[in-house]
Order: C-alpha cells, then sequence, then structure tokens
C-alpha cells in the first residue's frame, strides 16, 4: 500500500467517523470543519478535499447527491447492505417478524435506540428495506403518509 492510498484511507476514516458520531448523515464540502486544523495551522487545498470525497466515494463510504459531484455527499456509514441485515437482525431480536412496523418507527422508534439504522434518512432505509424485500424477508405496505409505510417482516 502506497502512502497516498493509506492517507486516503485515514482521511476517509475520519470522515465517516466524524459523520457518525454527530449523527450527520450529509457533508456539504465547504462546511466541513475537518478540511483544517488551526491550532496547528494546516488546512488541506480544495484539491486535495476533492481526491478525498472521490476517494470516499469510490470506496461505497458516501455518494454524490448534487449532480456536479461537487458539493453535498451523503455519508454511508453502513452501506444499504449493511443496514438490510442490521435492520433484519433488529427485527429478529426485538420480536418483530410477522409484525408489522413504520417507517417512522424504524427510523424514529424507541425500540431502535443505539442501532445504526436509527435516526438515518428515508432514503437509505428505503434502500436497504428494498433488499430486504428482494430476498423475500419483509413486505412493504403504502400508509397515507411515507412515514406510515408499514413493513411487515418473516
Amino acid at each position: 500500500m502506497t502512502t497516498r492510498e493509506k492517507q486516503l484511507g485515514l482521511w476517509s476514516q475520519l470522515i465517516v467517523d466524524y459523520h457518525y458520531a454527530n449523527k450527520l448523515p450529509i457533508c456539504v464540502k465547504h462546511e466541513c470543519p475537518l478540511w483544517s486544523n488551526p491550532d496547528i495551522q494546516r488546512s488541506l487545498s480544495k484539491e486535495d478535499i476533492q481526491i478525498v470525497l472521490n476517494h470516499l466515494v469510490s470506496k461505497g463510504s458516501a455518494e454524490w447527491m448534487d449532480d456536479g459531484h461537487q458539493t453535498t455527499l451523503r455519508i454511508l456509514w453502513r452501506t444499504p447492505q449493511e443496514l438490510a441485515s442490521d435492520i433484519y437482525r433488529w427485527a429478529k431480536t426485538s420480536g418483530q417478524l410477522g409484525s408489522v412496523v413504520t417507517l417512522y418507527e424504524l427510523h424514529s422508534g424507541e425500540d431502535n435506540t443505539g442501532q445504526s439504522f436509527a435516526g438515518l434518512d428515508e432514503d437509505l432505509i428505503r434502500r436497504a428495506l428494498a433488499i430486504l424485500e428482494s430476498q423475500g424477508k419483509c413486505v412493504i405496505f403504502q400508509g397515507e403518509t411515507s412515514n406510515e409505510d408499514g413493513i411487515k417482516f418473516h
């Protein structure tokens, strides 16, 4: 592994850890406090920031949300596949198999405190649920609002 690859890996881990610890699913490039350290008077150049973010995306830890790939990323501290596994494990261990829970309960319910999917945005949870549905592990029912959509786990 080259020094540059190690540096990019460390930057990627720092960004994911920071966003996870602060429950920040979105990174706006020009607002991220990680790019400079006033204590040592160092900061990353705009070009290097772009390289770090592109690396993060290439490794599956983020995805661009804007068409020009210039400003906003969704940080994936867990991939949709990993989230699908986490959600299904939670459904099994919490006795939800055969029951219906709402999408709201999945991302904001009291029974999922501390879970990797707690507090995540609806889009990412839906992507994980689509994986589970394609595996035959759940069925999604449309509610009157998106938060009222039901999920029945098998």
